[in-house]
């Protein structure tokens, strides 16, 4: 990815669900804090029914499988799929500490973020500030490269050497994303830190890394490190290739947005660049709710269990980009952004536009 300009981001205590300072937006009708203030308030009692709803089964479901391998693997990974829902649900309740909308005050978010980035192996500060770099740049093409799906304009594709765009072909690969994607990002990338990171991201890191050290190992020389390994990684394995499509298919859909920074908006990025993904009930709950991430983007201090209200109750959301499941299965077609039909496209339409290109240019004029 190329670089980008320095970002301004809201602060870690800051996430409001506003632009971020200095950042560009379009007014809002009626005024979009005014309209969503009233979602923005933690309920004690929704967030510990959160936590004992995604916490507690996956522990359940965990030490259930570990017995399962006296009976059959088979059973292992079948209850590996439940218990790969509960982690999902588990990451959302971690990014939602991110955004200081779980608990009431940054602290207490702090800290159960932390305990529960144990859970998906991911040290709480950094992520929080990538994450926080994310939201103030989605949609933006001159911002593009921090939380993000790397993501190629046509003539940005066109441009690379051959050996660039094989390497972003394999990187956009459903395989290669979705089937090695959750080794790299749930296991490998977390681990390290640069050492000019600031201070706090590099002790999340480092914290994080001793103490699942600690856990893990504590846990392989009680069961054996074989057993494990054949409990946890078919159910990372799942969660992670789901969480991966999530993120992908909440900002890569047909017709999404993206602009450059004098025309970007917060606003707009929030409404027409971030998915409704209607999901069955029960995908619903596992996902907790991240699919209304139109309603996330434009006030991230909604917690998961109001964001379904604060949508249907907001007259501005009544036209947004709505996605099927089916729809979003098929968003991994999505490639490049093609600026000129401001949409994203499959290789299939790239390959029909060169070939148009240069029978137009051969054409007798």
């Amino acid at each position: 990815m190329t670089n980008s300009p320095t970002v301004v981001i809201q602060s870690a205590s800051d996430t409001s669900g506003g632009p971020p300072r200095g950042g560009r937006s379009t007014p809002s009708p009626g005024g979009r804090n005014e309209q969503l203030s009233a979602y923005t308030r933690p309920n004690l009692q929704r967030s510990v029914l959160a936590l004992a709803t995604s916490v507690v089964p996956f522990l359940g479901l965990w030490v259930l499988m570990y017995f399962a391998l006296q009976v059959s693997y088979l059973l292992v990974l079948v209850l590996a799929v439940p218990a790969a829902g509960f982690v999902l649900r588990t990451f959302i309740l971690f990014h939602d500490c991110a955004h200081g909308s779980l608990l009431r005050g940054r602290r207490a978010n702090a800290r159960l973020g932390a305990m529960l980035g144990l859970v998906v192996f991911t040290p709480f500060a950094r992520w929080r500030h990538e994450h926080t770099l994310h939201h103030a740049t989605a949609g933006d093409l001159d911002r593009r490269g921090t939380g993000d799906i790397d993501t190629l304009t046509v003539s940005e594709y066109e441009t690379r050497s051959w050996r660039r765009r094989l390497a972003y072909r394999l990187y956009r690969n459903p395989v290669v994303m979705f089937g090695f994607g959750p080794l790299w990002g749930m296991l490998l990338a977390p681990r390290w830190i640069r050492p000019s990171a600031p201070a706090p991201i590099r002790r999340s890191v480092w914290r994080t890394n001793l103490t699942l050290a600690v856990v893990v190992g504590g846990l392989c020389w009680l069961i054996g490190w074989r057993a494990f390994v054949l409990v946890d990684a078919p159910l990372m394995a799942m969660a992670g290739a789901a969480g991966i499509w999530l993120f992908y298919v909440q900002h890569q859909f047909d017709h999404t947005y993206w602009q450059h920074s004098p025309e970007w908006s917060y606003r707009e990025a929030a409404l027409r660049g971030s998915s409704y993904l209607r999901l069955p009930k029960v995908l619903q709950f596992f996902t907790g709710n991240i699919g209304l991430h139109h309603v996330h983007h434009l006030n991230t201090r909604i917690p998961n269990y109001n964001l379904q209200r604060a949508h249907d109750d907001t007259p501005v959301f009544r036209d947004i980009p709505t996605i099927s499941l089916w729809d979003g299965l098929r968003a991994v077609r999505l490639k490049l952004w093609d600026p000129e039909a401001a949409r994203l496209v499959t290789w299939k339409t790239y390959r029909r536009g060169r070939t148009a290109d240069a029978v137009g240019r051969l054409a007798p004029r």
